[in-house]
């Protein structure tokens, strides 16, 4: 078997060991830090850092507010946008569907002057052609009249004529 041998530790100034200056150290340390105010400052930034977060968040919280009322805005404005377009066609479609009957009424109102216009022509001419015909009739009339009276009569039968006549208003 092997010999085990014992190791012997160091001791500071023969009678500390070195777990107890450790000890002893981190008990200096920290009564330093404590005196310094070490936690305190520690603590004082953290609460710093604490606070700009908060003032962050509490920033972030009214930010996102003022987004929620902005789409909100948008969104009424563009229904609102879309409820004027919607009406601005529907007017523009009455306003074409009345300039559509408006201008139908007129073109009836025009083809019906036209017909008049042109019976009124018509008849007008219709009426020309008789008073023609009738003054043709008259004046043919006339002509035979001449030529019959003056072929029957002769200037002793115009006498007699003549002579009647005169009685007649005398008379």
């Amino acid at each position: 078997m092997a010999e085990l041998h014992e190791v012997a530790e160091p001791l500071l100034f023969g009678a500390i060991p070195p777990v107890a200056i450790v000890s002893a150290s981190m008990a200096v340390l920290i009564l330093i830090m404590l005196w310094k105010k070490v936690p305190a400052l520690i603590t004082s930034g953290l609460d710093k850092q604490i606070s700009a977060i908060r003032d962050q968040l509490e920033e972030a919280r009214v930010l996102r507010a003022e987004a929620e009322k902005l789409r909100a805005d948008y969104a009424a404005r563009i229904a609102s946008a879309e409820k004027d377009a919607e009406a601005m066609l529907d007017h523009a479609r009455h306003e074409a569907e009345a300039i559509v009957a408006r201008a139908a009424k007129d073109t009836a109102a025009v083809i019906s002057r036209r017909e008049k216009m042109a019976s009124d022509k018509i008849a007008a001419a219709e009426h020309a052609a008789v008073d023609e015909l009738r003054q043709r009739a008259v004046d043919a009339a006339a002509g035979a009249a001449a030529q019959l009276i003056a072929g029957r009569l002769g200037s002793d039968a115009d006498q007699t004529l003549v002579n009647g006549a005169i009685n007649g208003l005398v008379n």
